[in-house]
């Protein structure tokens, strides 16, 4: 392992660090923990919420919690990572604990959009119904539809 990588993370607001010392990054993705070194191949991954850890040229260790981000890798040398949200601290236990409260908040709105989906489904399902009612006045005034008769070629 020759030379650092410049790590950069950023939020929509702000640049949480720019720092271009580093000589490892340790982040996780749907897949798992992974660590990135110096001449790292080029690399793409998207982040769910969670801590994100590195070491500077003095070996001291740093984090941020980050909350659903893109990591990328270029050149072996830029690791970005760009995210909705971040916070740095020392406190590793302190940050496990937010980015636990992030996954949780995370589950609860998936929770919420599928029981929505299914809401908006069924209530599509029901209008359909009541359209193709056979009792429903005017159901039959027209010929049914027959796909491939007519003028239409």
């Amino acid at each position: 392992m020759t030379g650092a990588l410049h790590l950069r993370i950023t939020t929509p607001m702000a640049a949480l660090i720019d720092a271009a010392d580093v000589r490892a990054v340790r982040a996780e993705d749907d897949s798992g923990a992974f660590g990135i070194l110096p001449g790292h191949i080029d690399f793409l991954t998207a982040l769910p919420a969670s801590v994100v850890r590195w070491r500077d040229a003095g070996d001291r260790l740093h984090f941020c919690a980050v909350r659903a981000g893109v990591l990328t890798v270029l050149g072996g040398t830029k690791v970005s990572i760009s995210c909705r949200e971040g916070v740095l601290g020392d406190d590793l236990d302190g940050l496990v604990a937010k980015v636990a409260d992030l996954r949780a908040a995370q589950v609860d709105a998936d929770r919420s959009a599928r029981t929505e989906e299914a809401r908006l489904h069924s209530r599509a399902v029901r209008q359909i119904m009541r359209y193709l009612r056979p009792d429903r006045p005017g159901a039959f005034d027209h010929p049914p539809l027959i796909l491939g008769e007519g003028g239409d070629g």
